[in-house]
């Protein structure tokens, strides 16, 4: 095989089509244009998705959802769920590794829900004030 043989198979490519040559090759006079208008005029061209002044389906349609692209870079923990790390402190690090948030998190808040028994020491992790009630209530501590 040489690159100078290489072609594509048969059939893969079709023969464009002749515009304007007469009749007989099935694309004459008005070169598949049709009789009069906006399309057949040279330059005549419209923006995509316009309906002739009519309100056009994508702004006749309601909008819908929203996802924030900053999602993904936070989570919530529950109270419950930091009985689930072994590490005497808990932080970011320790409960990406425990599989309770998203590797790609940056910040963590821990939410009031759920109950807490054993005393955890938290570092770096924001608490909501309920949570923070109940952390310190169990005997555990949090660092800023």
């Amino acid at each position: 095989m040489r690159l100078n043989s290489l072609k594509p198979a048969a059939g893969a490519r079709k023969q464009g089509k002749r515009r304007g040559r007469g009749h007989s090759a099935g694309q004459g006079k008005t070169c598949g244009r049709g009789q009069k208008g906006q399309h057949a005029r040279s330059g005549g061209f419209h923006k995509v998705g316009f309906e002739g002044g009519q309100m056009p389906l994508h702004r006749r349609l309601p909008k819908v959802g929203f996802a924030s692209r900053t999602k993904i870079l936070s989570a919530e923990l529950r109270l419950h769920e930091l009985a689930l790390v072994s590490d005497d402190v808990i932080d970011i690090d320790s409960l990406k590794r425990a599989g309770l948030v998203s590797q790609r998190a940056k910040k963590v808040k821990v939410i009031a829900s759920g109950k807490i028994e054993q005393a955890v020491r938290l570092k770096g992790l924001a608490v909501t004030p309920g949570a923070r009630k109940a952390i310190e209530s169990a005997g555990g501590s949090i660092e800023e």
